[in-house]
């Protein structure tokens, strides 16, 4: 619940980002590697969806009205995991078993292995479909959760991303909300060289959603757009999230060598200063 102080709040929420990249880079260099970069992308989007509008439930993680939610860009994992274990669901003390055979917390989502998941994901481009069930489920059965759903930017070059959007659309799922992390970049350079996305905002809006830009680094903002969207009637809701691939710590940012290169003893260093 928030407070009467939005000051108040904002700081908090910074803290807990501020703790979720740390607990990224130590669970990763743990691991001898992931995808860190695209992580740290979407904290902020995820700090302010998981301790602020999203209902979900840590005490009983089936609870058939809980809000659901899918991170399509699976390899951000590492991000999921860490707002997870903030939240509750499991020990924080577990993000050190990442990657390791045998642990609940693989490289991408497994849905059997830990409660809180709604979904495997990974497959880039079938996180969105699967979300779209879900909505359309709730739909049939009159529920009244809602469904987020983060994808990355690059993602969107997957033809499987827009035939669930036409769905979406055609269903008038205004109970689903998808969330691009728009980073600008992907593993092999920038997503405009790699396969130009155009006007994003515009394709979401030609395929029939209601769309809202949003700085994906700023808690206020990414509040403040989740209220307003609570308004729109009969259109799934996309937000177009402008966010920087490595963000919070400056020789990582924009930086694809980094895209899952393990840092070494120095590199960790200077990283976790900057995150203090």
């Amino acid at each position: 619940m928030r407070s009467k102080n939005p000051q108040k709040d904002q700081d908090k929420l910074k803290d807990i980002a501020r703790k979720v990249r740390r607990d990224i880079i130590l669970m990763t260099a743990e691991a001898g590697g992931g995808h860190y970069m695209s992580s740290f992308s979407c904290v902020e989007i995820l700090v302010s969806l998981f301790f602020g509008e999203f209902h979900g439930d840590v005490n009983n993680p089936e609870n058939p009205d809980r809000d659901r939610f899918v991170i399509s860009k699976g390899h951000a994992a590492p991000a999921l995991y860490a707002i997870m274990a903030e939240c509750g669901y499991f020990p924080v003390e577990e993000l050190k078993t990442l990657r390791q055979c045998g642990s609940r917390l693989q490289g991408h989502p497994v849905k059997h292995r830990l409660p809180g998941l709604d979904t495997s994901s990974g497959s880039l481009g079938q996180g969105i479909s699967t979300a779209v069930g879900i909505a359309l489920s709730a739909k049939m059965d009159k529920r009244k959760f809602r469904v987020f759903v983060v994808l990355g930017d690059g993602e969107c070059q997957e033809g499987i991303v827009w035939e669930a959007a036409m769905s979406a659309a055609h269903f008038k799922l205004d109970n689903l909300i998808a969330i691009i992390d728009k980073n600008n970049l992907q593993i092999s350079g920038p997503t405009d060289k790699v396969m130009s996305l155009g006007d994003l905002k515009a394709k979401w809006e030609a395929f029939g959603w209601a769309v809202f830009d949003v700085n994906g680094h700023d808690m206020a903002n990414l509040q403040a757009t989740f209220e307003k969207i609570k308004s729109v009637k009969n259109k799934p809701i996309a937000l177009i999230a402008d966010t920087i691939k490595g963000c919070g710590v400056p020789f990582i940012e924009n930086n694809l060598h980094y895209h899952t290169a393990p840092l070494n003893e120095e590199e960790l260093k200077t990283a976790l200063e900057y995150l203090t």
